[in-house]
């Protein structure tokens, strides 16, 4: 089966919110591993991976970043006990008006910057936090709080080929491309990632070589104080009006 990549250039905004800057430090180590997807099957009572997080056209088109997206969106529903997935149809349509019709791949500041200000699948997105790839505890913490991280890497040679043989991505020489894919879980060995109707694991040195940007994505429960204790959102709703005003 053919596999398409399509994240850009990572584009970087001084405004950008830090993830780091929100965490209370006295939030508990995050827990040696962690994964969300066992939480969300059991709520739904479906654990089929390629029907809750389909392929949305990243097979034959570039729109990595958006499936990264629809695969979020069916994680937030998910640990509500909704199912709900973004249908292929949906995600070419949103990619295509993002890239102005053209296959050409996103940057994944637009993907997010476009969701924040417009609903997607029915869905707002009320923030995102950078966070520092190479600071792993802050990367499980945001696993842990927010069931995942939207991030983006450079891809390897071997890319594919350990995909379809079902091992771990590890670190190799680099192509141009670039790919995109939402984080759902980790061990002290891998993260574990969706893309192409499936998990694939990657080693953390593989993550610490390849990933370039990463993102937790913040939903409307976020405002629940409940929702992710530690993280100081009434501060974040406050300054996110300071930078887009």
């Amino acid at each position: 089966m053919p596999y398409r990549f399509g994240k850009l250039a990572a584009r970087r905004d001084p405004r950008n919110l830090r993830f780091a800057d929100y965490v209370s430090p006295v939030v508990p180590p995050p827990p040696i591993g962690f994964g969300v997807l066992t939480t969300v099957f059991q709520k739904l009572g479906n654990n089929n991976v390629a029907q809750l997080f389909p392929m949305d056209g990243n097979d034959t088109l570039g729109d990595c970043t958006i499936a990264g997206l629809a695969h979020a969106d069916t994680v937030f529903h998910g640990l509500l006990g909704q199912e709900s997935v973004m249908t292929a149809a949906s995600a070419e349509a949103l990619y295509f008006k993002l890239t102005g019709g053209q296959d050409t791949g996103l940057v994944e500041l637009d993907v997010l910057n476009f969701w924040r200000q417009n609903s997607i699948n029915g869905d707002e997105l009320l923030a995102y936090v950078s966070i520092d790839p190479k600071n792993h505890i802050a990367v499980k913490q945001a696993i842990r709080l927010f069931g995942g991280v939207y991030l983006g890497f450079t891809v390897t040679e071997n890319c594919i080929q350990q995909f379809d043989a079902k091992k771990p991505w590890t670190t190799g020489p680099l192509t141009n491309d670039g790919h995109a894919v939402f984080a759902v879980g980790y061990d002290d060995l891998h993260l574990t990632v969706l893309t192409w109707g499936s998990t694939q694991e990657g080693t953390w040195a593989w993550w610490d070589q390849c990933v370039d940007e990463c993102y937790a994505l913040l939903p409307p429960e976020a405002k629940n104080a409940s929702f992710a204790p530690g993280f100081d959102f009434a501060q974040l709703e406050a300054d996110l009006k300071a930078v887009t005003s």
